[in-house]
């Protein structure tokens, strides 16, 4: 698989946003529990074997929840899967076990997203909606090409959750 030119970029966040993610995460972690498109993805570190969480968007359905990455297989939270596929996510406030599956297939991550459109989830309804509706058949193409060579990752939750 070839690696998205984002990798390449890999270090910014690991440099210059983790700090502030983590103080957001906390001054807001009541909103991002509940909010729907996001999840805060706790995986287990693949060289510590401790809790690592990651506040990431995310596309629910049924009991999945489909989440891509960014940077590629240079993110953490995506070799700490690679390495352990046992993960806990937030749903609705509360933390649920879930089990992560990497998908690299690319005719299989396009299929899915085509049927699950990802949308990043604003803070205002109407633009969610216009999201959805409106600039739907531009964004479908738009994240068929961008899902190309990045691994996407689908998070089963058990029944019930």
């Amino acid at each position: 698989m070839t690696e998205p030119r984002a990798a390449r970029l890999h270090f910014i966040p690991r440099v210059l946003i983790r700090y502030p993610q983590r103080a957001l995460v906390r001054l807001f972690r009541g909103y991002f529990e509940r909010a729907p498109g996001w999840v805060l993805l706790t995986t287990r570190g693949r060289k510590t074997g401790l809790p690592r969480e990651v506040l990431l968007p995310c596309e629910r359905y049924g009991r999945c929840l489909l989440v891509i990455s960014t940077y590629g297989a240079r993110s953490d939270w995506i070799r700490n899967i690679a390495r352990t596929a046992d993960v806990q996510v937030t749903d609705r406030g509360r933390r649920v076990p879930g089990r992560a599956e990497i998908l690299e297939d690319d005719r299989a991550k396009q299929a899915l997203v085509s049927e699950h459109p990802f949308f990043v989830p604003l803070p205002i309804g109407i633009l969610n909606l216009i999201h959805r509706t409106v600039l739907r058949p531009i964004w479908v193409p738009f994240l068929r090409w961008w899902v190309t060579g990045r691994p996407v990752v689908v998070v089963t939750l058990p029944p019930g959750a």
